[in-house]
């Protein structure tokens, strides 16, 4: 991640910002194109997207109070899946929102969506981009990726996943496919 000032800028805000419930809350971030985010094309870079979005999963992390454990025994979040569908561009100064959400899970994975948002002229909301990601937290002295039962008894919560919505089933399954092709 190379957006350091915004990583500090988030860490110590996160901590005066109301807890989240991860499994039912939305993160809501604000943020405004800057000139190290543009490509040249003078719109946001595509990458700049996936980068901020990890600010978003960040901010679940540390709201939830989950990065206690993370630290604690030494979990790495890590995102083996990713898709997202540019809708609208992105200019200079421009200020848009980051909105992130935990959508199901399975025994040791998430899928989480991710929306950037900003507003027309009339104030009416635009759907920038929208990103489904999974991602995990992985034990390295385990070797293997921490059960959502674990995670979730860590926190304090417990719940069953929701149903999965189609996109997500469609985006789990090329997921998979991709991996048996690898």
């Amino acid at each position: 991640m190379n957006l350091w000032l915004r990583v500090l800028h988030l860490i110590v805000t996160s901590f005066f910002r109301p807890k989240i419930d991860p499994l039912r809350d939305v993160s809501r971030l604000s943020f405004r194109v800057w000139p190290h985010d543009l490509d040249t094309s003078l719109h946001m870079n595509n990458g700049r997207y996936w980068t901020l979005m990890d600010l978003g999963r960040a901010d679940i992390m540390i709201r939830s109070g989950l990065w206690r454990p993370i630290l604690k025994n030494g979990w790495v979040p890590v995102v083996s899946a990713g898709q997202i569908r540019f809708r609208r561009e992105m200019r200079l100064f421009q200020p848009f929102h980051l909105e992130t959400r935990i959508l199901t899970w399975s025994e040791a994975h998430v899928v989480i969506e991710h929306r950037l948002t900003s507003r027309r002229r009339d104030g009416s909301r635009i759907v920038n981009a929208i990103a489904l990601v999974r991602a995990g937290l992985y034990d390295r002295a385990a070797k293997t990726y921490v059960p959502m039962e674990r995670l979730l008894d860590e926190i304090g919560l417990w719940a069953e996943p929701p149903e999965t919505a189609p996109e997500v089933q469609a985006f789990l399954h090329a997921e998979e496919t991709l991996k048996r092709a690898a």
